[in-house]
């Protein structure tokens, strides 16, 4: 099978295209023709070798968490999946596994779900990392109750557009950081306020909306641009999500500061152990049309290192996948 790999952890420049055998899916497991791998922050991470202390790379390396395809096989013990479902999820790469920048790869049957009616396999390609991170770090990291106020750091990001609209679909009021052309596709959105990050101080800009503090933030952008500000943005009570593998992880000192303020700064990787359950949520949220998805740019797989330059800019608008088999996407 035609697949992108890395030989060693480095640059854009050490993504390679090669041949490799197809994989069995074993047991628990599902064989999958992918029709679309989604591009995510940790990807570029994981070629650069920052998550090695996740999981360890046997070289040559697939990279790549999400996937939408359809089934190919399914392995002993596998229940509610058959050949031939349009399925979206994430690969094996999480357990040191070839991902899904592959024409097949496996995954674990419980973290698949069968693509909603009207949803494209490129669509639906775009959600699994994306949308677990922002449901897992709002609903259970979090604790996003209706009524809440909530900020979302990173607002027109992948992460943080779908953020966005869930916390609107649990009945909260939602502020987002962006950019100043990001701020009308935010509010098409559904968000309440959009503070422009570029225009200086952040806490300031909140003030008005909410001020004693925010509920709940998330931090979908990281590497310390909100995060020394957890107590200024957060009320007394509130909680503050970081999302870890944006190499962000606050120090003890931090912790210490926003808890004499009285809030709660927690990692997102506290909800990890749910990621099957908040596929699962996020598949019925669009099925009932209360996520829409995300802006949405396609690359062919042999574009892989231009998709990762692009992620890794921090400038990329909603979403990018690779086109592995673009006749069935």
């Amino acid at each position: 099978m035609r697949a992108i790999v890395i030989d060693a952890f480095g640059g854009p420049e050490v993504l390679r295209e090669a041949e490799l055998p197809k994989p069995h899916p074993g047991p628990g497991q599902v064989l999958v023709r992918v029709a679309c791998a989604g591009v995510n922050p940790a990807d570029w991470k994981v070629r650069e070798g920052w998550l090695a202390s996740y999981f360890d790379c046997r070289f040559p390396f697939v990279p790549g968490f999400d996937l939408a395809g359809v089934v190919e096989a399914v392995g002993p013990g596998v229940d509610g999946l058959r050949v031939g479902d349009r399925v979206f999820g994430t690969s094996r790469q999480g357990q040191g596994e070839n991902g899904s920048y592959a024409e097949y790869t496996t995954a674990h049957a419980a973290m698949l779900s069968l693509v909603p009616p009207g949803i494209s396999l490129a669509e639906a390609a775009a959600l699994p990392t994306a949308g677990t991170t922002a449901y897992g770090g709002l609903v259970d990291a979090g604790g996003l109750q209706a009524g809440q106020t909530v900020l979302i750091h990173g607002g027109a990001g992948g992460v943080g557009t779908i953020a966005l609209q869930i916390a609107k679909a649990f009945g909260a009021r939602v502020a987002v950081t962006c950019s100043a052309a990001n701020a009308d596709h935010v509010r098409s959105l559904g968000a309440d306020l959009a503070i422009d990050y570029r225009a200086g101080d952040v806490p300031r800009a909140l003030r008005d909306w909410a001020p004693h503090g925010v509920d709940l933030a998330l931090d979908a952008v990281g590497q310390d641009t909100l995060l020394p500000s957890a107590a200024a943005v957060v009320r007394p009570g509130g909680t503050y999500v970081e999302i870890e593998t944006l190499i962000s992880r606050a120090t003890e000192a931090q912790v210490a500061e926003a808890a004499r303020h009285g809030v709660r700064l927690v990692s997102n990787m506290i909800a990890v152990s749910r990621l099957a359950e908040h596929l699962a949520a996020l598949a019925s949220l669009l099925a009932q049309g209360r996520v829409r998805m995300p802006t949405l740019q396609r690359l062919p797989l042999a574009d892989a290192a231009l998709a990762h330059a692009r992620i890794a800019s921090g400038r990329q608008r909603g979403k990018l996948v690779l086109d592995v088999a673009g006749d069935m996407a």
